[in-house]
């Protein structure tokens, strides 16, 4: 397995251990001109929820995978929080956040898979 899907693999897992919701990857491999080859986009219910998404992400990307994020921005009102791994970006929303932004049909062309909720 390649480290970017040993990544991805232990990013998903960091977000369904805090009960993270509505995890959606978007490969971006086959777009040109991408910052990123990978989306990771979830959402929790509150931003206490987002925050402890984004720890738990950390600890799992960084015992699972050995990586740690080049930057976390966010953090602060925990409203949209992005992890920035390089090949993959993580965004962990609240709900009204996420659907206002909507990144989902912004890489409309990129190949969406989701993973379904654990509860």
């Amino acid at each position: 397995m390649n480290e970017t899907k040993k990544l991805i693999e232990q990013i998903t897992e960091g977000i369904q251990d805090k009960k993270g919701q509505k995890i959606v990857i978007a490969d971006l491999t086959h777009i040109d001109d991408t910052i990123c080859n990978y989306f990771i986009i979830c959402q929790g219910n509150s931003p206490s929820q987002v925050t402890a998404i984004v720890d738990s992400v950390r600890e799992h990307a960084h015992q699972g995978a050995h990586v740690k994020p080049y930057s976390i921005d966010g953090l602060r009102n925990a409203q949209w929080v992005a992890m920035d791994y390089a090949d993959v970006l993580v965004h962990v929303f609240l709900p009204e956040t996420r659907d206002f932004y909507n990144l989902e049909t912004l890489w409309a062309d990129a190949q969406l898979t989701q993973i379904p909720d654990l509860d």
